[in-house]
């Protein structure tokens, strides 16, 4: 109430009413979000158990049937395929998405042992399906990917993102990574929508393979670079431009910054020079 006896609308209240007058009372608009996050987690405990986080320690729940979990995962993916798709083309995407499991699982099991072969302390195959998340990661992304690569909007991203939220690994789903791919600890790690990674190749914290500049015009072009077979890409590297090629069998240095191509079997290192500071050095200026 204002000194002269009138009533004043507070913004909050102004911006609810707002609310009230645009937003339908019956909203039906479906948790796209939530039920994505479940399409995914349903999907991983599908393909390895140690996913299957929703069992309970009973010997009842521990027989589960396999055939009843992939018909309630087939109906899902259905209802979000139905959501973000037009209903023509719901069916055939579902079909092709399911029929390409088995071989991401198969991908995904080469992840496993190419991270578990590289990391003096992995003790396990097991441990590292449930507990890298490295591995992680690889296998959400390679689930969003299939989604990507068939035109599905909206969906894909909100995958990786969820993996991003959980790992803080962000690998756009749009990227290309081959066979036995390892993430080393992974935070921070950023790998573009247009990069293609080849086999084998092993990336360590920090590491991103991103665009030289940031603009619209370039959104249907190669914009983030492509990486050789049996390439190891140490901490904090940073390897810019849909031009960079890095040649089979690199190493790229922990804190490389790298905007050209290298040869294969190349080795980038960052490389400082230390010289001894003078008494009338204000400290002020260094040289790399």
């Amino acid at each position: 109430m204002s000194p002269n006896g009138t009533t004043v609308v507070s913004p909050w209240q102004h911006y609810v009413d707002r609310l009230a007058r645009t937003r339908p009372q019956d909203d039906t608009t479906p948790p796209l979000r939530a039920m994505a996050e479940e399409l995914v987690l349903r999907a991983l405990a599908l393909l390895f158990t140690q996913f299957a986080r929703d069992l309970r320690l009973t010997s009842h729940n521990l027989q589960r049937n396999p055939r009843t979990d992939a018909e309630a995962f087939e109906a899902l993916l259905h209802d979000v395929l139905s959501i973000v798709l037009p209903a023509g083309r719901v069916e055939a995407v579902a079909e092709e998405f399911l029929n390409a499991l088995p071989a991401v699982h198969d991908l995904l099991e080469d992840d496993a042992m190419a991270i578990l072969a590289g990391d003096p302390a992995a003790e396990s195959r097991d441990e590292v399906i449930q507990a890298y998340p490295g591995f992680l990661a690889i296998a959400v992304h390679r689930l969003a990917h299939e989604f990507y690569i068939r035109g599905v909007k909206n969906l894909p991203r909100l995958i990786s993102e969820w993996a991003h939220r959980d790992t803080g690994i962000d690998i756009h789903p749009g990227a290309t990574i081959g066979r036995s791919f390892a993430v080393d600890h992974g935070t921070g790690v950023v790998i573009g929508e247009t990069s293609v990674i080849g086999t084998g190749v092993r990336i360590y914290q920090g590491v991103t393979l991103g665009a030289l500049a940031v603009s619209k015009q370039l959104a249907h072009k190669k914009r983030h670079p492509t990486i050789g077979n049996d390439v190891v890409i140490y901490a904090n590297a940073t390897i810019l431009g849909g031009n960079t090629e890095i040649g089979n069998g690199s190493i790229i240095g922990g804190n490389v910054w790298l905007t050209h191509s290298v040869p294969a079997r190349s080795m980038v290192q960052f490389s400082s020079r230390v010289e001894q500071r003078t008494a009338d050095d204000d400290g002020l200026e260094f040289h790399i």
